[in-house]
């Protein structure tokens, strides 16, 4: 089964009048949807776009994997834990919060900044946090705290390829445009794929793509 969630589609969040624009594609905050809670592991997936010298101050996280995967720009970041790290595009950041974590997150530059930053439930509650930065990630990261496994699918236009095989596979077109079973996919535009071969995925036009390929927890857990 495939489903389509279009850009516009989104949740509208953030704070325009703070330079913060967010869109969510699961429920969050404000936007409750008890039929939209999760997807396999993913319990958000936010494009945050950050105006120059705005951003996020600190926060707490528990109990939550939080992948951030930055389009455009540089992303600062902070956190309890002892970490200052400037995250830039085609770099992977992965805070594991644990049994909890503080940090921020800005826009220092005098540029926008983009990032789709996604949140897993972790397998096992608590633990000790842990941080990670993957400069120019070039090979499927492996999420084992969350039995996940992310693809960044570079494609060129006219090429194809196959969507992994899994319990749960999340698409998200982050620029470009591909195909997918017949609809066409444009940019912020997802697929949620359940109980399927792994249905091909063509380029339309140079495209990326962030695929999230996922047990099923339950399965996981038994």
């Amino acid at each position: 089964m495939i489903r389509i969630q279009r850009a516009a589609e989104r949740y509208p969040g953030g704070d325009p009048e703070a330079g913060i624009h967010t869109r969510h594609a699961l429920s969050f905050g404000p936007h409750y949807d008890p039929d939209n809670l999760r997807f396999g592991a993913l319990l958000a997936v936010n494009e945050e776009r950050l105006a120059p010298g705005a951003g996020f101050d600190e926060h707490p996280h528990s109990h939550t994997e939080i992948v951030t995967w930055v389009v455009e720009g540089e992303l600062t970041h902070h956190d309890s834990t002892g970490h200052t790290t400037v995250v830039r595009a085609g770099d992977l950041q992965h805070l594991g919060s644990a049994a909890g974590v503080r940090h921020v997150e800005h826009n220092d530059a005098d540029v926008p900044l983009t990032f789709v930053q996604m949140w897993l439930a972790p397998l096992a509650p608590g633990g000790a946090p842990s941080y990670e930065v993957v400069r120019g990630l070039g090979a499927p990261y492996a999420l084992p705290a969350a039995d996940a496994v992310l693809h960044v699918e570079r494609l060129t236009a006219g090429t194809r390829t196959a969507l992994p095989a899994a319990d749960h596979v999340y698409a998200h077109v982050v620029r470009g445009a591909v195909r997918l079973d017949g609809e066409e996919l444009g940019p912020g535009d997802a697929a949620r794929i359940t109980d399927s071969g792994g249905p091909g995925l063509t380029a339309t036009t140079d495209a990326e793509v962030l695929v999230w390929e996922m047990r099923d927890w339950r399965k996981a857990l038994g």
